[in-house]
């Protein structure tokens, strides 16, 4: 896989991805890959007919590629074309941090592009090639909901490989992930996806995509158990909104959270991990823990006890309290530091105005 050379070398690492139990697909950190934690099947491993779902299906996928210059943050994920014109879906996580947006495809060619649509909530967003010719291989989207034990197939770019394949089975629907900043009622399945798969499809034995790779949960080794993607329906309300390029966003503040020491003895609130720059908990003054050169702990950050006056007890009911309320609230924030009680007034502000909360 060429390196791209418009993307500097950046480690982007998401805390959560491998401390929690359900982890958001983080994007693959550019031009230096991360194994995946399971060998996926090569391409001449897979059975016969699966072998031609992916040789067919494999040239409308691509490799989305992110940059915001402002924090030199840089990443690569996966996504696919669903028109011969140029609309690429792909997971609203690859893209929510970047600024300049390039897609690369299995023919070499490379193309610039822009977000024309996002869900936040659902994880999900619509990008658009800028390319005068049109006539791009894409997959149809499946006109019905798929059905349980069914092969699936997916296409991703984790662990170095480019657009390669990741088998599986469909083993359930509308999963719940447990948290509120994961999309909810999602596809269940075994496939080993890792980080660089996201944004990828998952196409059924038909050849239609049925889902778009969101978040993965991990065993205790840290090897994935099981692999969840946002379904999607041709006619559907999801897509339908998208192709008429509405952007729904998600209220926040600009917090990270440290999910081994929040709800912990004596620590009854979500302990904040980090504050992100330009966001309205860092102008409300807000604090995150403080690390040592090599990373290690040195002191815990401020821990939110209420929002509203609603006692939380940890990230979720954070997070869920603040998902209530919309874009442009104003919200009395509960916090202590070092024992003693706060609280902040901030208003709530558009996820994408926030591009360095890596959440």
């Amino acid at each position: 896989m060429r390196a791209s050379p418009w993307l500097p070398v950046l480690l982007i690492l998401a805390l959560a991805a491998y401390l929690l139990p359900d982890a958001r697909l983080p994007v693959e950190p550019a031009p230096t890959p991360r194994p995946a934690p399971q060998t996926p099947a090569l391409p001449n491993q897979l059975p016969a007919a699966t072998r031609d779902l992916f040789d067919s299906a494999r040239p409308a996928t691509v490799r989305v590629e992110s940059v915001n210059p402002a924090t030199q943050n840089a990443g690569i994920g996966t996504g696919f074309f669903i028109s011969e014109d140029g609309l690429v879906l792909t997971a609203y996580h690859v893209v929510s941090g970047g600024r300049l947006f390039q897609i690369s495809t299995l023919s070499g060619r490379s193309y610039p592009a822009r977000v024309t649509a996002f869900d936040a909530q659902a994880d999900v967003a619509l990008l658009k090639v800028n390319a005068s010719a049109g006539g791009f291989p894409f997959l149809p989207l499946a006109p019905r909901a798929p059905r349980v034990g069914e092969s699936v197939l997916a296409i991703g770019n984790s662990g170095g490989d480019y657009l390669q394949p990741r088998r599986g089975t469909l083993l359930g629907l509308n999963a719940q992930a447990g948290r509120a900043d994961f999309p909810q009622g999602t596809l269940e399945m075994s496939a080993p996806l890792a980080p660089g798969d996201s944004g990828g499809p998952i196409l059924d034995p038909t050849g239609q995509a049925i889902g778009v790779v969101s978040y993965i949960s991990l065993d205790g080794s840290g090897q994935t158990r099981r692999s969840y993607a946002v379904p999607v329906v041709e006619g559907g309300p999801l897509i339908t909104a998208l192709r008429a390029g509405e952007k729904r966003d998600v209220p926040v503040v600009g917090l990270l959270f440290d999910p081994v020491h929040s709800g912990q003895a004596g620590l009854d609130g979500a302990v904040i991990s980090g504050v992100a720059r330009r966001s309205p908990a860092e102008r409300a003054g807000l604090r995150g823990s403080t690390f040592d050169d090599q990373g290690s702990l040195t002191g815990l950050g401020d821990i939110v006890t209420s929002v509203n006056g609603q006692r939380t007890r940890d990230a979720d009911e954070v997070i869920s309290a603040i998902r209530r309320a919309r874009i442009g609230d104003t919200i009395t924030l509960g916090y202590t530091r070092g024992g003693q009680a706060r609280t902040a007034q901030i208003t709530l502000v558009p996820r994408a105005s926030v591009p360095d909360l890596q959440e």
